[in-house]
């Protein structure tokens, strides 16, 4: 089978949101397609299971660039939430889109504003770390990615990988080890989902097209009526009940209107929803923090010491938070932390006020207490 040639992408400027017919990438989402760009590099193997207290599978899946009432209007994702919780007060972190996806890794954006080529030293610790430490699967899929652990930009007709979205190959301690291997792209999933191997969390970044950033709200909804919704009815990929089962959440990095608060709408979907849950709505103050926080409680991996342990951001979804035993707090919207503003945070990332990588807050106990990268001599 033929596939495309390679072409490094040009700096991509925003552009607004094209309004274009939904062409399929790939016959169906567990079917390998030349459009995809790399062959698969052969399936994941089979791994030992970790139960957890709530979920067994932690799937996140992340659009782009959408107001919360643009989504929650949607009737694709309305449709979703019958069969799911509906987050009506999720944040995102920042503007733009690259810290937001960071942060969902390693608990901080570390005073990142913009977009461009950056890469997180090798000792700041990540939610891989303690999957790994603790016996847990991984893999994100990246579609159009062309090869494991690419590293630049990539384009081809109608197609857009960009590595912004991509936290994992931003972080040395993934990009810069053996854990590399697990950055995968889509015929990689399909290859996964066909051998039944597909492990037990996963980061899924859809491309420029097919996650909103340049078309509409419409194409995000053609896109997941073709790959999410096949998926929903598949037990391989939403597997199990209740504490054995699938937690997908569906989410975005960021909103659109700058000037507003940065809500975006989060669905938590799959087999680990409690029945009596579906359908319903939670009003908890959530952000990506808490994709961090609900994994570190459920399988009691540890913590980083960042965000995910942060008392007002770093809530745990509901339903998993009952199971662990877990308070959350209740933070009304007036005494939230601004997350809408840009550029404007100190950190080792930050163009206008740099400081040094800051240590996590090593006294945390939540969770099994904060954990480092072995052999560690430099942050903390």
């Amino acid at each position: 089978m033929l596939f495309p040639l390679l072409v490094l992408a040009a700096p991509r400027l925003a552009s607004a949101a094209l309004a274009v017919p939904f062409v399929k990438p790939a016959p169906c989402p567990t079917c390998s397609s030349p459009n995809y760009v790399g062959p698969n590099n052969g399936s994941l193997g089979h791994t030992e299971f970790v139960p957890g207290k709530a979920f067994g599978r932690f799937i996140q899946i992340w659009l782009e660039n959408t107001d919360f009432h643009v989504a929650a209007s949607n009737p694709t994702f309305q449709d979703l939430a019958k069969d799911g919780v509906f987050l009506t007060n999720y944040l995102a972190l920042t503007h733009p889109s690259e810290p937001n996806y960071v942060a969902s890794i390693s608990g901080d954006f570390y005073g990142l504003g913009d977009d461009n080529y950056y890469n997180i030293p090798e000792n700041i610790t990540t939610i891989v770390d303690l999957l790994v430490q603790n016996g847990v699967s991984w893999a994100t899929y990246q579609e159009n990615l062309p090869t494991i652990a690419w590293a630049p930009d990539f384009t081809q007709t109608n197609y857009y990988y960009v590595r912004k979205h991509n936290p994992l190959v931003i972080h040395d301690a993934i990009a810069n080890t053996s854990q590399a291997a697990f950055i995968r792209n889509f015929n990689d999933f399909a290859a996964d989902v066909t051998a039944d191997v597909l492990p037990q969390w996963m980061f899924i970044t859809p491309n420029l097209v097919n996650d909103g950033h340049d078309t509409t709200i419409s194409y995000i909804s053609s896109w997941l009526k073709y790959w999410l919704y096949p998926l929903l009815q598949d037990k391989r990929f939403n597997s199990g009940e209740d504490e054995d089962g699938t937690l997908i959440l569906l989410t975005f990095d960021e909103n659109e209107t700058y000037s507003t608060r940065n809500a975006v709408a989060g669905l938590l979907l799959g087999s680990a929803v409690p029945k009596h849950l579906r359908g319903t709505t939670d009003s908890t103050l959530y952000s990506h923090y808490s994709t961090l926080s609900t994994v570190e409680g459920n399988w009691e991996l540890g913590n980083l010491g960042r965000g995910d342990v942060n008392a007002t951001l770093g809530n745990v979804f509901g339903f998993v938070a009952d199971k662990i035993g877990f308070k959350n707090t209740d933070t009304p919207i007036a005494s939230e932390p601004q997350t809408n503003l840009t550029g404007v945070f100190p950190g080792g990332l930050s163009s206008s006020n740099w400081i040094p990588f800051t240590a996590p807050n090593k006294n945390s106990t939540l969770f099994g207490g904060t954990k480092v990268r072995p052999g560690n001599q430099l942050e903390y």
